[in-house]
């Protein structure tokens, strides 16, 4: 007895005999080209899914001249933030037919190695970038590159560039120090983000101006670079520091090292410290205590980047409501008023 062969895997061929149109009808619903009557493609679609004709990517690439590629140019990075906005740029690519790979550099890697990055998704087929590294976009290196394949930054520090994607990185800060000082708290530390990213400079800039404008003179910046690690080691520092009653931490995630650092030190939050923290992940309601943080929407932001790199790569008007972007306290256990202003 012979070996039995495979089912044939249906081809586009198939799909047309069933659905009684042309090949190259099939081929203009799927790749989403030309003009074809409403009903008409909703037969073929429904032929396809009866079928379960799947289209190859290459061979469809061929035949429309089009990828349906999108680049992701990102830092490496463990980092919350980074994952949510790849959750909202995979959704919203899929959701549109696009498929999306991504280049990763080191952290405060130079120039050139983000130059390298984005070529290399272009040279993949990449018919659009979505940016997620602090690389200058008016470098005449960068432009050159944008002018070549459409790109958009994900994360937009400075509301001047983008204001429907972006979020105010100052109203992050003043909604963090204000709840603080509001509470009865004389000043605010910090724990600062790495500065190689606007988002971080423009926190710390908001934090010592709301305290300059409320009379007090900032005290000095403590370093973070956004992993726990550093705000453990932040933490440390903070608990050997008579007097300090409320910190201003610049991601959820340093704010679970320092949350560590100050149980270890037998300082209480938020009986001795107070803590508020940015980004409010998934973990930061589970924390002990849990963590009162200023929430970004990133999900939201990478599916709006997405739509609008989409919208440029095929000529349209961006499609979709534009995400709210307003940063918003959410005040849980780690803050409270000062022991003294309890007391009195």
């Amino acid at each position: 007895m012979s070996p039995r062969q495979p089912d044939k895997s249906p081809s586009q061929v198939d799909v047309a005999r069933l659905a009684g149109v042309s090949t190259q009808t099939v081929s203009r619903v799927l790749s989403g080209q030309g003009s074809v009557r409403p009903e008409t493609a909703r037969r073929v679609m429904a032929v396809v899914d009866q079928l379960g004709y799947r289209v190859h990517a290459a061979a469809a690439s061929l035949a429309s001249g089009r990828t349906r590629l999108l680049g992701v140019l990102v830092v490496s990075t463990d980092r919350y933030s980074s994952s949510a906005l790849g959750v909202g740029i995979e959704h919203a690519a899929a959701a549109n037919g696009y498929t999306v790979t991504t280049a990763a550099v080191p952290d405060h890697a130079s120039g050139e190695a983000f130059f390298e990055a984005f070529d290399r998704l272009e040279r993949q087929g990449a018919e659009g970038v979505v940016i997620g590294v602090p690389v200058e976009l008016n470098s005449p290196a960068m432009r050159m590159r944008m002018d070549r394949t459409p790109s958009i930054r994900s994360e937009r520090a400075s509301l001047a560039e983008d204001a429907p994607l972006a979020v105010d990185q100052h109203a992050i800060a003043r909604l963090a120090v204000e709840h603080l000082l509001d509470l009865g708290h004389e000043t605010v530390w910090y724990v600062s983000g790495d500065d190689y990213w606007l988002e971080s400079q423009h926190r710390r800039e908001a934090w010592e101006q709301t305290l300059l404008e409320r009379g007090i003179t900032p005290p000095p910046v403590i370093p973070g670079d956004w992993t726990p690690e550093s705000g453990y080691r932040a933490g440390r520092t903070i608990a050997a520091i008579p007097g300090v009653t409320a910190v201003f931490v610049s991601s959820d995630e340093m704010a679970f090292g320092l949350l560590r650092a100050l149980h270890e030190a037998g300082r209480t939050v938020p009986d001795d410290i107070s803590v508020v923290s940015v980004d409010d992940i998934a973990l930061a309601a589970y924390a002990s205590p849990a963590l009162t943080t200023v929430r970004q929407p990133f999900e939201a932001l990478g599916r709006a980047a997405t739509l609008r790199l989409i919208a440029e790569i095929e000529g349209r008007d961006a499609v979709g409501d534009l995400p709210e972007t307003e940063p918003t306290l959410i005040v849980r256990s780690s803050t409270a008023r000062p022991q003294a202003a309890t007391s009195s």
